[in-house]
C-alpha cells in the first residue's frame, strides 16, 4: 500500500511504502476433510477449540465429511489465527493409527 505522508518539510509530501496486513473482518477458518480423523475427534476438537455445543460440532463434522470442508469460525483476523493455531496444535486422532497429526485448517478472507 502506498501512502503519502507529510514527513519532510512543511508543504511537501513524501511517498511512503507501507506493508499493512488486512486485519479487518470477516476472516474465516475453514476445516478441511481427510481420512485420518473420526467424527468423534472432529466433535471433541471443535467443542474444545471453538467452544461450541456438541450439536453444532456434530453438524460441522457432517459438513466436513460430505462437502469436504466447513467454516468453523468467522471473525477478526487475530481471533481467526488463534482458532486456526489451536486446531493445528490439537494433535492426531488417537482412535486411528493412520492419524499422524491435526486436521488442516486454513484462513480465508
Amino acid at each position: 500500500m502506498t501512502v503519502f505522508a507529510n514527513t519532510a518539510q512543511p508543504g511537501t509530501l513524501e511517498e511512503v511504502e507501507l506493508s499493512v496486513k488486512d486485519s479487518g473482518g470477516p476472516w474465516k477458518v475453514v476445516l478441511w476433510d481427510d481420512d485420518h480423523h473420526t467424527y468423534d475427534y472432529v466433535i471433541e476438537m471443535l467443542m474444545e477449540v471453538c467452544q461450541i455445543t456438541w450439536e453444532k460440532a456434530f453438524q460441522h463434522a457432517i459438513e466436513v465429511d460430505t462437502k469436504k470442508k466447513t467454516i468453523v469460525f468467522i471473525g477478526e483476523l487475530e481471533h481467526a489465527e488463534f482458532v486456526q493455531e489451536r486446531i493445528s496444535d490439537f494433535g492426531p486422532d488417537p482412535r486411528m493409527t493412520s492419524s499422524k497429526g491435526s486436521m488442516t485448517a486454513t484462513l480465508e478472507h
